[in-house]
């Protein structure tokens, strides 16, 4: 709904848009794309856009995101991270987890734009070492987008709609924390009994994002919080690892 609604999380992509030096390409990883024992990138020149959601307004289903698909970053991706961890493929797209941040930061859609999946075969440090593998590529001019919540739990959502669970805040108060000292352990380690990272993560696709913005950290960059805002079991908070000067721009 972000992507239809004047909010100050819409509001907040937006400006960092037009801040941001314009990327050669932008890389996406998805919450909405699981695969099992290989990385998959969005292959081919023009990949189709993906409408993986039910149950919402029909202005939502009309978009299209047309941009440009960039063979050139998969083949540079798959080097990075070796043919027997990643490939190319053309049976998937532009999902939700990537034209919904990239359409209000670049509305155009004339930057090229791959897509990677989350290998569910890997363990949290496993992420976070094919993320180490990427940071080569923020120096070549990609952008490179973690697209997930912090805290995603549907269920609980409907429960707590509305409101701000002293759990959720907690833990994404901890989170932003553990991102802020590139804490990798506590991004990557939960006790057994912690029940507000139980709630949080459960399914965990749409926390593993994070991992890749964080583990593509270079030296010297800076970290900044952002639309640090909760709904009932979903957060909306965003971080920029890099130059945080320009979200005051």
């Amino acid at each position: 709904m972000t992507v239809i609604t004047d909010g100050p999380e819409r509001r907040a992509w937006q400006a960092l848009g037009q801040s941001l030096p314009r990327p050669k390409a932008i890389l996406v990883i998805s919450a909405h794309w699981e695969t099992q024992g290989k990385t998959h990138l969005t292959a081919g020149p023009a990949p189709r856009t993906i409408h993986d959601f039910g149950g919402f307004p029909d202005e939502l289903y009309a978009i299209q995101y047309p941009a440009p698909g960039s063979p050139e970053l998969v083949d540079r991706i798959i080097e990075l991270l070796g043919a027997d961890r990643a490939t190319a493929d053309d049976t998937w797209g532009f999902d939700h987890g990537a034209w919904g941040v990239v359409q209000p930061m670049y509305p155009a859609a004339d930057v090229p734009l791959v897509v990677m999946s989350l290998d569910r075969a890997l363990s949290p440090e496993q992420h976070l070492e094919v993320a180490r593998s990427l940071a080569p590529l923020r120096d070549e001019g990609v952008l490179i987008i973690g697209s997930g919540n912090v805290v995603h739990n549907l269920r609980l959502w409907r429960q707590f709609a509305g409101t701000v669970p002293d759990w959720a805040r907690a833990f994404q108060d901890r989170i932003n924390a553990a991102v802020g000292n590139a804490d990798h352990a506590a991004l990557t380690t939960f006790a057994a009994d912690d029940q507000a990272a139980s709630a949080a993560i459960n399914s965990g696709e749409h926390y593993l994002p994070l991992l890749y913005a964080v583990g593509a950290r270079l030296p010297g960059d800076g970290t900044a919080a952002f639309s640090d805002s909760i709904d009932g079991a979903l957060s909306m908070t965003s971080y920029l690892i890099g130059d945080t000067a320009l979200l005051s721009t």
